[in-house]
C-alpha cells in the first residue's frame, strides 16, 4: 500500500466520523425542537385552557349564555339601587333650595346696609320708604303690575349689583332695574323685624330674618 492510498483511507474514515458527529447533533437538535414543541402546545391548553372538540382541535371556553344574562341582571339591579339612591331630581331641587336660601339672604343683607347708612331708616333715593307688613311680591312696579314692593331703585347697585330671583319660576327674571320680578317676598313684623322669603321644592318655606 503506498502512501496515497492509506492517506485516502484515512480520510475517508475521518469523513465518516465527522458525518456521524453531525448526523448526531442534528438529531439531537431535531429531539429538542420537538421537545419544545410539545412544551409550547401544553403552556397554550393551560393558559388558554383549551378543550378538544367532538370534530377534531380545539375550542376556548368562554361565557355561556345564561352566565351572560345573569351578569347583566345584576348590573341592572345594581344601577336601579343606585339611581334610587343618589334620585337626581330630588338633588336638583335641593340645589335651587339652596340657591333660594343665598338668593333671601342677599336681598336682606341689601335692605340691611341700606338701614345701617341711613341711621335705621330705609330709604331710597333720599326718600324714606316704609316696608310692606304683609308679604309683597318684590318686583317692579309699573301701571300694567301696580301690586309688589319695587326694591331694586332703592339698593341696586349701591349695596348688591343686580336682584337675584327664583331659579325656577318662569316669570321670574332680572334685566334692569324698571324691569324685574324676582318671585320673592318681603315683609316687615311689629317688631320691626324684616323678612324674605321664598317657596321651596323640598322645603316648603325658605326665608331669612333680620
Amino acid at each position: 500500500m503506498n502512501i496515497h492510498t492509506y492517506m485516502e483511507k484515512r480520510q475517508a474514515r475521518q469523513s465518516v466520523r465527522f458525518d456521524k458527529k453531525i448526523g448526531k447533533k442534528f438529531l439531537e437538535q431535531n429531539r429538542k425542537m420537538r421537545r419544545a414543541e410539545k412544551m409550547s402546545l401544553r403552556h397554550v391548553r393551560q393558559v388558554y385552557q383549551v378543550r378538544p372538540r367532538g370534530s377534531g382541535g380545539f375550542t376556548p371556553n368562554g361565557f355561556t349564555l345564561i352566565e351572560i344574562l345573569v351578569v347583566i341582571g345584576i348590573i341592572a339591579v345594581l344601577a336601579a339601587i343606585v339611581l334610587v339612591a343618589v334620585n337626581p331630581s330630588r338633588q336638583f331641587k335641593l340645589a335651587r333650595d339652596s340657591q333660594r336660601v343665598s338668593n333671601v339672604e342677599s336681598i336682606l343683607s341689601a335692605v340691611g346696609q341700606n338701614i345701617a347708612e341711613h341711621k335705621g331708616l330705609f330709604t331710597c333715593n333720599g326718600v324714606v320708604v316704609t316696608i310692606p307688613s304683609i308679604a309683597t311680591d318684590i318686583k317692579n312696579v309699573s301701571s300694567s303690575s301696580p301690586d309688589g314692593f319695587d326694591l331694586a331703585p332703592c339698593v341696586v347697585p349701591d349695596y348688591i349689583s343686580s336682584l337675584p330671583f327664583d331659579p325656577s319660576s318662569s316669570t321670574a327674571r332680572y334685566a334692569t332695574s324698571t324691569d324685574y320680578n324676582t318671585a320673592y317676598v318681603i315683609y316687615e313684623d311689629g317688631n320691626g323685624r324684616i323678612t324674605a322669603s321664598s317657596t321651596g321644592e323640598i322645603t316648603p318655606s325658605i326665608s331669612a330674618t333680620r
